[in-house]
């Protein structure tokens, strides 16, 4: 008990503008911005009654920027001050909605407009007058995940990430590891409706060698924000790793990640320049030549593969979905996405074995459940009518 109330006391010391903060937030205003295109947005501002960190709070795909309210409520209790924004398409901004899109306009939403959304509110946020200089936060919650690392890679005056349930693309990886000071706080609930994600997260954790950095592995709680329903603990946990987190910039770092295994060190290898297209090597290596069973997950080897797809190594991409189709032989799934590699890359025959290899497989699947069998027909099949297609 003495020990505990010694803690108290200390925290208080160390953190006395957070304290009073506390005692004195102010109300959130809802803010008009306009991105560089003219488009128009719609962000909350939340001021902390003193000077504190800045946050930044940007939100899942399937959601809009209120979904941070109660987090961002808190935040500001202790001190800190919070935007949040609903990028264009979302919510109160303006935008064409995300599933009135395209797959190709969604890609170019994603990679060319978003970011300037963000770097608008960021903007924003970095000129307000209780925001400290140089003390910054970025947080993401799916999509928003590689919209915060992407912000971080801008500006260094980030200090800390808070991530929930989406890892970052290759460039995003690439910094992180350029980065190991860097804190990170990642949240994940197995029962997400994108598989692997857990396992993905656990692997970027590993990244960092800031002992600040935490990991939270959940068995269920679902996607994003959802987690923060069936863990009401969670939004505190991340005010009380980030006041921490902002406060401690120069720590000794940790010998290694207590999160690495034999797994997270092979999908570090695959991710070095090069090394993709010596993936079956890469994973001899790694676990031998003849594991007993396959050590790493079908959906882990399939995410992967596409990432090197969409970062333009399609040997790569290659190399990684064809070992996930020898370890996984029976899945309609592996061979469709080998199909995707095999017709970017121009192999328009071998592009077109692979989706009859996987509407066959489909024909005797009781693993699948009928919405993802469908999407495999569907992806399988648009495959076949393009490759009909006379050129």
């Amino acid at each position: 008990m003495l020990a505990r109330s010694l803690c108290k006391i200390l925290l208080v010391f160390l953190f006395p503008a957070f304290a009073v903060a506390g005692q004195e937030a102010r109300a959130p205003r809802v803010v008009d911005l306009t991105a560089p295109d003219g488009l128009k947005l719609k962000g909350t501002f939340s001021a902390a009654a003193a000077s504190g960190p800045g946050v930044l709070l940007l939100h899942q795909c399937n959601r809009q920027r209120k979904v941070w309210d109660d987090l961002a409520r808190r935040m500001t209790a202790a001190g800190m001050n919070v935007m949040t924004v609903d990028l264009r398409g979302y919510g109160d901004s303006e935008g064409t909605p995300i599933d009135k899109l395209t797959p190709e306009e969604v890609d170019m939403v994603f990679n060319e407009k978003i970011p300037l959304d963000v770097e608008t509110a960021y903007q924003f946020l970095v000129v307000q007058p209780a925001v400290s200089p140089g003390i910054l936060v970025a947080g993401g919650a799916s999509c928003g995940v590689n919209q915060s690392v992407h912000l971080a890679m801008k500006h260094p005056e980030i200090k800390a990430l808070v991530l929930l349930s989406e890892i970052t693309d290759m460039e995003g990886r690439s910094f992180l590891r350029a980065h190991p000071s860097l804190p990170l706080f990642l949240a994940t609930a197995e029962d997400d409706a994108d598989p692997g994600v857990s396992d993905l997260m656990q692997w970027l954790s590993t990244f960092s060698t800031n002992p600040h950095t935490k990991f939270v592995r959940y068995k269920t709680g679902g996607h994003g924000v959802e987690m923060f329903v069936a863990h009401p603990e969670l939004p505190m946990s991340i005010v009380d790793w980030v006041t921490i987190a902002v406060r401690s910039p120069n720590v000794a770092p940790a010998k290694g990640s207590p999160n690495a295994s034999p797994v997270t060190q092979f999908l570090d290898a695959l991710d070095q320049p090069g090394a993709a297209a010596n993936a079956p090597q890469l994973y001899a290596e790694a676990f031998g030549k003849h594991p007993k069973g396959a050590a790493v997950s079908e959906v882990v080897l399939n995410r992967v593969g596409y990432d090197h797809l969409q970062n333009g190594d399609k040997k790569g991409a290659i190399a990684i979905l064809k070992l996930n189709a020898s370890l996984y032989p029976n899945s309609p799934n592996v061979y469709d996405s080998l199909g995707d590699a095999y017709l970017a890359d121009g192999q328009k025959d071998l592009a077109r074995q692979n989706a009859h290899k996987a509407l066959d497989l489909l024909a005797h699947d009781t693993t699948d459940p009928e919405d993802r069998r469908k999407a495999i027909r569907d992806s399988a099949e648009q495959k076949l009518k393009q490759l009909s297609q006379p050129r």
